[in-house]
């Protein structure tokens, strides 16, 4: 078990695994996007009064604090489960210890009384999912061969999206904000039980583990791209795709009010998400299966990171509710592929198999840290510099500029 749990996998992973490994992801993302997409937002019209803050002020320096939190969280637990030598594996531990952490968090949100509890728990529930998380992210390169992680990443992929529908839809079928965490806080702690309990997951030995010293293990965060280039180009590349994403995505609905005069930009938003999300799924799988089949990953990495350019000009210059219509469909058919493909890529540039986890973690911070670039970014560009139209085509130029760049990555096809 020792030589396998550091060994490059060769036997392929049968469905079972990847729809219980899915199911798990799918757990941890209903854990996030229940309170994020309601909940929280409903707590915050509740607290805000007596704080001094507006509604939107609160939310945004709760969520503030919390994705703060998880740029920090996922690496860290990320080096802690390369370092685990228990019993029950390297992963596993981490996979149940943060799902039923994140449901214990879930459920201290359901009991808040005012705005410092309900910023407690956000950032404990980051804490604790995104240790699971982290876990569920390195089981892929612990156990699925090269040239299965498209179509692996491709489920994992729409396993993300579907946690956020469900999260969502628990939220606002429950009948309450309290109702809503206790359903949320359930399906993430039953979630994962299939995986954990069904397969059993790589024991490292205690002889192959790496000698511990507080500074060897916080040097190890940092991982020069002049000694492993590959990686440091491919966070670079997923980096700028994202940032460009998160550019088009924050203004959305001031954009529909503002300067395309949508008579209902709430619904309009809605109807948007819906046609990004419809085509996000009718390519996420088929993307990582095709590029299993031909043994590539750069021309999928760098065709969508294009198309998703040209659409994103294509909304700076076609500022029509129609034209909002074609570059969802447009971005959420480039957004699959990516997503699949740039996972499996991902995996394939990671320097070593001690550290798997915690390089994964590093490389997810550039999902997240685009979230909070782009405010900072996008804010006076829209007031300032130009209006939305410089917003989008600056954000078509980043978005390209990662496109071409994964062309720099030399140890991958």
């Amino acid at each position: 078990m020792t030589l396998d749990a550091l060994a490059e996998p060769t036997d392929r992973v049968g469905r079972g695994w990847t729809a219980a490994l899915s199911l798990a992801n799918v757990a941890i993302w209903v854990g996030w996007y229940g309170p994020l997409q309601i909940l929280l937002a409903r707590q915050a019209e509740d607290f805000a009064p007596g704080t001094g803050m507006s509604k939107e002020t609160l939310l945004a320096w709760v969520t503030g604090v919390g994705a703060v939190v998880s740029l920090a969280a996922n690496p860290f637990f990320g080096a802690l489960s390369d370092r685990t030598a228990a019993r029950w594996g390297r992963r596993t531990p981490w996979i149940v210890a943060g799902a039923a952490g994140g449901a214990l968090s879930l459920l201290l949100l359901a009991g808040a009384s005012g705005l410092w509890v309900m910023a407690v728990g956000w950032c404990l529930v980051q804490l604790t999912l995104n240790a699971a998380f982290a876990a569920v992210t390195a089981a892929v390169p612990d156990r699925v061969p090269r040239l299965q992680r498209g179509v692996v990443g491709g489920w994992l992929g729409a396993a993300q999206i579907l946690g956020a529908v469900v999260g969502t839809g628990l939220a606002t079928a429950a009948g309450g904000i309290a109702a809503g965490y206790v359903a949320c806080a359930v399906f993430t702690a039953a979630g994962v039980l299939p995986y954990v309990l069904r397969y059993r997951d790589l024991r490292l030995g205690a002889a192959d583990r790496a000698a511990w010293s507080w500074g060897a293990f916080a040097r190890g965060f940092w991982l020069s791209p002049r000694r492993y280039p590959d990686f440091g180009w491919a966070w670079l590349t997923r980096f700028l795709i994202n940032l460009s994403n998160a550019l088009v995505l924050l203004y959305l609905l001031y954009y529909l009010r503002d300067r395309l005069h949508h008579e209902d930009p709430e619904q309009g938003v809605l109807i948007l998400t819906a046609v990004d999300t419809v085509a996000l799924l009718a390519t996420v799988v088929v993307g990582g299966v095709w590029s299993d089949r031909v043994g590539r990953r750069k021309p999928f990495v760098r065709w969508s990171g294009v198309l998703m350019a040209a659409a994103t000009a294509l909304l700076a210059g076609w500022q029509t509710w129609a034209g909002a219509i074609v570059v969802a469909a447009l971005l959420g058919v480039a957004l699959g592929v990516f997503m699949s493909v740039d996972f499996a890529l991902m995996t394939d540039v990671l320097p070593t198999a001690r550290d798997r986890g915690k390089d994964l973690g590093v490389i997810n911070v550039a999902n997240a840290l685009p979230q909070v670039a782009a405010p900072a970014l996008a804010a006076p560009i829209v007031t300032h510099l130009g209006g939305y139209r410089v917003l989008y085509a600056v954000a078509a130029a980043v978005g390209l500029a990662g496109a071409v760049l994964v062309g720099r990555i030399r140890g991958v096809d």
